[in-house]
């Protein structure tokens, strides 16, 4: 799952990468090896213990990531300067004005143009699967699935927010484009 959200996340050698909600880097530390020397990766995430896995894990990969806290809602990056943000499996666990303050951070931080990859969970399909999920989440109910996250995207000022037709057992994939001062222009024409 984690190579597939770098490859559904379009990641070109020589791009900046944010990986939001990194966890132990397991997207951050391939978006590295994508980039490559001339691209730039960070990850942030609000857990110290993770931050600490993660740099152990890229410091013993030889692999210059910077890893920071962080939360998604208030990114410590300037605007318009990253190529690419991806977060996995996080969405579910925030409410939803976090999720709408966070992708409005994530708008601002990406370059026009720039992409975003949200790898989450779908809501799932016929009853039998709708019980055992509804079990298995008993804490969160089925609040959140990655289908709700095209028109939250749309809403927060993305051009192309779409729902891929890749996925990973109960893992979807949601890809949003930045749009262009170009795109922006003809859009108004």
């Amino acid at each position: 799952m984690r190579n597939m959200t770098i490859d559904q996340s379009l990641l070109k050698p020589g791009e900046s990468l944010l990986d939001v909600g990194c966890g132990t880097g397991g997207v951050t530390i391939p978006g590295k090896k994508r980039v490559g020397q001339n691209g730039k990766v960070a990850g942030i995430d609000p857990s110290p213990e993770m931050i600490t896995f993660a740099s152990q894990k890229a410091d013993e990969a030889g692999l210059e990531i910077e890893f920071r806290l962080g939360v998604i809602e208030s990114l410590p990056y300037p605007d318009a300067t990253l190529d690419v943000v991806t977060s996995s499996l996080m969405m579910h666990h925030l409410s939803r004005d976090i999720q709408v303050k966070g992708l409005a951070e994530i708008y601002r931080v990406l370059k026009p143009g720039g992409r975003l990859l949200i790898a989450d969970t779908r809501r799932p399909s016929g009853f039998i699967l709708k019980q055992l999920f509804a079990f298995l989440t008993k804490h969160h109910g089925i609040k959140f699935g990655i289908e709700d996250l095209p028109v939250m995207l749309k809403s927060a000022g993305f051009a192309i927010a779409s729902q891929l037709d890749e996925r990973f057992r109960m893992i979807g994939f949601v890809r949003a484009v930045k749009p262009t001062v170009s795109s922006l222009n003809v859009n108004k024409e």
